[in-house]
Parts: C-alpha cells; sequence; structure tokens
C-alpha cells in the first residue's frame, strides 16, 4: 500500500506530513532517509521511531493502514489532528458495507500515553561518527549528556582508558569532560577522532596520523550551480561534513537540500555525515555540480482568513520548504498552529515617540515569541550608540540594530528561534546593546530617522528618509545606508553588528534571517573577536592615556607644592626680615628716646660747684659695671635725686641700675631721693659703684 502510494510526489509528500505529525520529527532531511529506509511504508518507518508497547501501536496502525488503504491517505489536517490525539471519522461511503467498523475508525495515527509523552518531549539527538586508528564508531546521544559520558561509551566500545584518551574534532576547540553537548551548538552529524599520546603507537597507527593529517587539510570545492550557470570555489576543512556543505550552498543558491541533485560525489561518499576527509574527493580540488531536482508544484493557496499561513510549495519559494532546517515547527508549515494568524503591528506606523514605539515592539515581540528574547535598548539609536561606543574602553560593547520585516517569511523563524535560543540571548545580553526597530511599514521604515532627534521636528516622509541615510552614514558609514535603501522584504529581518571606533563608526557584519542558531551563534563570537582585539588596543592606549596624565597631574602636583613652599618660605623670610625691622626700630626709638632723656637731665643738672667756693662740697666717685669710674662734686646740701639724675646722665638709668655703697654695703637707690647728700652720709668723699638691677 506505502510503497504503491510512493508512485506519486503528492502521496509522499502527503505520506511525509503524516510521518512527521505522528513521530514529531523536525527535520524533513532526517524524516525523508527514515521513510527510504523503510520504502516509503508508513507503518513501518513509525513503528521504526516510536518503541512498540504490548503490541498497542503494530495492531492499531496494521488496522489504520488498512483504513488508510481502502480510504486513501488522510489529509494534512487529518493527520495532524490525529498526532494531538483527536478522532477524526473516515470519508464516508455510499454504501454501508463498506464503511470501516467504528472500533477502527477512532483515529488515523492513535497515540497512547506513552508514546504521546515521546512525541511531545522527545530530546534532540546527536549522531557522533568517531575514528581510532583503524576503527569506526557511530554513537547516537541527547544533546543533554556530556562529553565525559561520550568517553565513557568509547572506553567500553575501544578499549581505551579515559585517562589516556583525547577527543579531538570540536568545532570550538578543546573541551572539558564535563561540557554538555547542547552549549556547544551541534549540527545533527559530528565527526570525531580519538587520540591516545600516553600509549605506545602500533604500526597501524599510521592511518591514524594520516587521518588526522586529512581532516586538518582544507579542500577547494569548485562548485558548478548549472541552472545559474555560475561558480563557486569555496574552501573547506576536511573535518567539514558533506551534510555541511551542502547546507551551505543551500544558503548560495537558495536550493532546498532535499532538492539539491548532485554531480561529482564519488561512490565513497554515500552518507552525509561523513567528513570530506574520508569522503574520497580529490585533493586538493575537487569539481561537483549541482542543480534543483524536479518536482511537481505541491502548493495549498492560503486562505484569505491567514495570509501569512504558508504551505510547502515550489512556487511559493524553497524556503518554506527548508524551514525545519532553521527550526520551523510543523504545526507553522502545515497550518494547524494555535496561534492568532491576524498580529497585530510590531510598532505603531508615524510612531512619534521612539520611547512608546520600543515599549511597543518590546511588548509585541514578548507576546508573539515569548519573555525570553534580548532586552531591547529602550530610547534612541543615537543614544544607543552613545551606550555602546561611549565610556570607559573596559566598558565599551558592541552595538546590534535588528530590523525587524513582518512581511518577510523568515522573520517568524528567526525571531523565535534564534533571537529567543537562550545562548543567542544570553551572548547578546552580555556583549551587546541591542536595539532594534520595525520596517514593516514603510513610513515606520522613514521615521526611523526620527530616532536621531535631528531638531526634534516631524519632517516630511521625503526628507526623513534622506535624513535617515544621512544620518545612518554620519554614525554607520555607507553600508548601513546601503543596507537600508537595498535590502529587499525577503532578506530581512537583518542584524547589523556595529564596533565604535576612534573616527568612525564600523559595521562588522550583516546577518540576514536565512541563517541558523549555530551560524548566528559563530558570526557573532567573529564579531566579538573582532571587537575584542580591538577593546584590548583602545583598553592599553586608555591606560597609557591615564598614566601619562597621572604623572602629568603629580608632576603638576609637584610643582604646585613646590611652590606653595617657597612661597610660605617667602613669606615667613619677610615676616622675620619685617620683625627685625620692627625690633630695631623698636630699638632705635627706645635709644633716641634715653638719648633724649639723658640729654634732657644733663642739661638740668645743677652746675658743678667749685672747691674753692667756702660750701659743704661731697666728691663722689662712681665705678660704672664697665670699670670706668665718673667722678664729680655736689653741694652737700644737693638731694639724692640729683646724684640719681647724673648717673642717668651717663647712661644708667634709674630704672636699670641700682647705686651701692662699698662698706658698708648699702644700697643708695633706695633711699629716699628728697635726702641731701649729708644726710645719706655721702659727704665729703665717698666711693660707688653702680650693679644692673635683676
Amino acid at each position: 500500500m506505502a510503497s504503491e502510494s510512493g508512485d506519486s510526489n503528492m502521496d509522499r509528500e502527503m505520506i511525509l506530513a503524516d510521518f512527521q505529525a505522528c513521530t514529531g520529527i523536525d527535520n524533513i532531511a532526517e524524516a525523508i532517509t527514515l521513510l527510504e529506509l523503510n520504502n516509503w511504508d508508513l507503518v513501518a518507518a513509525i513503528n521504526g521511531v516510536i518503541p512498540q508497547e504490548n503490541g498497542i501501536l503494530q495492531s492499531n496502525f496494521s488496522s489504520e493502514a488498512s483504513q488508510a488503504t481502502m480510504y486513501g491517505p488522510p489529509s494534512l489536517s487529518e493527520a495532524a489532528d490525529a498526532a494531538a490525539g483527536s478522532a477524526v471519522p473516515p470519508p464516508s461511503s455510499s454504501s454501508s458495507s463498506s464503511s470501516p467498523p467504528s472500533s477502527s475508525a477512532s483515529a488515523f495515527c492513535p497515540i497512547t500515553p506513552s508514546s504521546r509523552h515521546i512525541v511531545e518531549r522527545q530530546p534532540r539527538l546527536l549522531n557522533f561518527r568517531v575514528e581510532y586508528r583503524q576503527r569506526s564508531v557511530e554513537l547516537v546521544l541527547e544533546e543533554g549528556n556530556t562529553v565525559g559520558e561520550i568517553k565513557q561509551i568509547l572506553e567500553t566500545e575501544l578499549g581505551v582508558p579515559v585517562s589516556k584518551m583525547q577527543l579531538k574534532g570540536w568545532k570550538s576547540g578543546d573541551v572539558s569532560d564535563s561540557t554538555v553537548l547542547r552549549s556547544l551548538h551541534l549540527p545533527k552529524n559530528n565527526s570525531l577522532y580519538v587520540l591516545t599520546p600516553d600509549i605506545a603507537p602500533t604500526a597501524s597507527t599510521s592511518k591514524n596520523s594520516a587521518l588526522q593529517d586529512s581532516l586538518n587539510q582544507n579542500f577547494l570545492l569548485v562548485i558548478s550551480h548549472r541552472e545559474a550557470q555560475r561558480d563557486y570555489n569555496l574552501n573547506f576543512p576536511g573535518s567539514r561534513t558533506i551534510q555541511e556543505v551542502k547546507r551551505n550552498i543551500s544558503d548560495l543558491t537558495n536550493i532546498p537540500v532535499r532538492h539539491q541533485q548532485w554531480e561529482g560525489w564519488p561512490a565513497s561518499a554515500s552518507d552525509d555525515s561523513m567528513t570530506l576527509a574520508l569522503s574520497g574527493i580529490s585533493y586538493p580540488c575537487h569539481h561537483l555540480s549541482v542543480c534543483r531536482r524536479s518536482s511537481p508544484a505541491n502548493a495549498q493557496e492560503p486562505t484569505e482568513e491567514c495570509a501569512d499561513v504558508h504551505m510547502i510549495s515550489d512556487s511559493e519559494g524553497d524556503d518554506y520548504e527548508d524551514a525545519s532546517e532553521f527550526g520551523v515547527d510543523d504545526s507553522e508549515m502545515f497550518g494547524v498552529g494555535s496561534s492568532s494568524c491576524r498580529k497585530s503591528p510590531m510598532m505603531p506606523e508615524n510612531s512619534e515617540n521612539e520611547t512608546d514605539a520600543l515599549i511597543h515592539f518590546t511588548s509585541e515581540f514578548s507576546s508573539r515569541y515569548g519573555e525570553t528574547h534580548p532586552m531591547f535598548f529602550i530610547g534612541s539609536l543615537e543614544a544607543a550608540s552613545q551606550e555602546a561606543f561611549h565610556g570607559k574602553a573596559r566598558d565599551r560593547k558592541l552595538l546590534a540594530i535588528y530590523l525587524h520585516n513582518d512581511d518577510s517569511v523568515l522573520s517568524n523563524v528567526f525571531c523565535s528561534q534564534m533571537m529567543c535560543a537562550d545562548s543567542i540571548v544570553s551572548y547578546l545580553s552580555q556583549n551587546f546593546i541591542t536595539w532594534a526597530w520595525d520596517v514593516t511599514k514603510e513610513a515606520n521604515k522613514s521615521s526611523l530617522i526620527l530616532l536621531l532627534k535631528l531638531g526634534g521636528c516631524m519632517l516630511t516622509k521625503g526628507v526623513v528618509f534622506a535624513r535617515l541615510l544621512t544620518m545612518c552614514t554620519r554614525h554607520f558609514g555607507s553600508v548601513v545606508t546601503q543596507t537600508i535603501r537595498t535590502y529587499k522584504t525577503d532578506q530581512f529581518p537583518l542584524l547589523l553588528i556595529v564596533m565604535g571606533k576612534r573616527t568612525s563608526n564600523e559595521v562588522l557584519n550583516v546577518i540576514q534571517g536565512n541563517t541558523t542558531v549555530d551560524e548566528l551563534m559563530m558570526r557573532l563570537m567573529g564579531a566579538m573577536e573582532i571587537f575584542t582585539a580591538q577593546q584590548q588596543e583602545d583598553i592599553k592606549d586608555e591606560d597609557e592615556r591615564e598614566a601619562r596624565e597621572m604623572v602629568k597631574r603629580e608632576q603638576d602636583e609637584a610643582y604646585r607644592l613646590s611652590l606653595e613652599a617657597d612661597r610660605k618660605k617667602r613669606e615667613a623670610q619677610e615676616r622675620e626680615e619685617a620683625e627685625q625691622f620692627r625690633l630695631e626700630q623698636m630699638r632705635k626709638e627706645q635709644e633716641e628716646e634715653k638719648e633724649a632723656i639723658r640729654l634732657s637731665l644733663e642739661q638740668a643738672l645743677p652746675p658743678e660747684p667749685d672747691e674753692e667756693s667756702g660750701e659743704q662740697i661731697s666728691k663722689l666717685r662712681i665705678r660704672t659695671p664697665s670699670g670706668e669710674f665718673l667722678e664729680r662734686r655736689f653741694l652737700g646740701s644737693c638731694k639724692l635725686q640729683v646724684l640719681f639724675d647724673f648717673v642717668a646722665s651717663k647712661g644708667y638709668p634709674f630704672e636699670e641700675f641700682k647705686l651701692l655703697t662699698t662698706f658698708p654695703r648699702r644700697n643708695i637707690t633706695q633711699l629716699d631721693p628728697g635726702s641731701t647728700l649729708l644726710e645719706a652720709k655721702l659727704f665729703p668723699q665717698e666711693t660707688l659703684f653702680l650693679e644692673a638691677k635683676e
């Protein structure tokens, strides 16, 4: 029955749809391979994928297969409903005798609780081909396993201890045993090889050495696209698989892998998971040709209520057919998804307030694709550039400009599978400032320039678009301008990676919507490597500049302190000189005052009497502290004050010196100045001496 239906491409498409709906296998190439292995026998292929439990699947599928033989294969919607566990009755017949029993009319593909769990929660499986010397081991593991678990399986298969085993061939370089396979973003088919440097080599290791050399060699593939009459010269390492080559050609020619028809592969290249080094192609150059495999159109026109739902069709474009390679869910492909067909716009048309527009964009993005998505910058493009490019070199980031277009068939896949992938979200959040804008409506595309705040006024559409191109050229160069101007709708969405530089910003990469998570991650990491190298140079220059500025500041501070010390020293010297001058002035004034007093006292003294005057004369002899003697005659009736004034007129004031007699020792200055010399017993002569007061 299945082999008869395989005679028609239309029937094979329906069998493929039923098989995917029942098994939950998203990859179309994998589903076709499984069906071809079972000669397009739907029941046998399903039983080969879903484990049998107590014969329930086998018996039910046998009865349903007989119904399918009698009434023809179910429609796509019926198959999808059957996969969800709903009951779909078979087509009615004019004869009651030809009607199937009611017990067998439950569904085309019955799902038991255990099998429904397998379908809904089936983990992603990875295929590994591990080469060791002359042996090859095929492994299938879930992406939740670790590298160490692979080594433990290989230890059993190869007899090589894990401690002496080195597993090579990872695209991301050497990995640790605790690394989870999911974190490596591996393709479905992988080729690895085992090295054992701690084990003595044998004669058979020459083949392993040659294999390692061939894996490290680069092969030049000259691929001729016959329909476009164009040749592609592509370099691939020997570790690249045939499947990866075909996917790259799919990106270049827009021919899905399942529709590619090749010529030039050697007979030994029978498995797409085989590496180029083992495929038997010529080294260093091998010629191939590719064209589109002819297949009849099998399209279902979209309904008026849901214009965004696209069925598999060659006439509508191969992106639909190969969409599973980008992670499209089968329910979306066959139009049985539960999401609403009519979508509200990502951004209101003619948005004047960029903050409100971007808040609306973030809210709509979350409602469509979930809360796990990059954190979009809320603000103008100029503000996002300032946030990413300006500041300390250590704090700078790359700017990711996401341009969304709902009219592109790739937007839903790119947003749901790439932009919402945990690895992509985490990487963008750590290393990028992500800014987004919706260019679905021409008005929004034109009003993008309003975010740059040119004068803060509304501009006409033509002027706005011209200003947009001018500002994009000024901020990011001509690459962004050409991108916004020339890219077509089916090439959206776009992710522009922009790096800030000293003179002008540089666009490192323009990522289109037709990519995969692995390719997107690799391109983001490639841009990050370039940015990191530039950032290290900027950090070095900034550190050197700060060091120079620090030295200059220290020199300026030392010079300022030196000037301050000199100033204080000069001021202290000036104060000291001023004090000395003041003291000198005071000393001079005191001396002048003393001299004036001395002169006045000297002038006020009575004249010295003659010895022959006949009056009582007292002759006094006064010894000074310097050893000199002052002699003078005084009348006996003279008062002591006259004696004191005489001594003061000679420079020995009464306040500073005392006048003493020799024997007996008396202090004359303590006597009453009004008493006479006679009364003081300083008659007729006396020798006195001056002594400074303490």
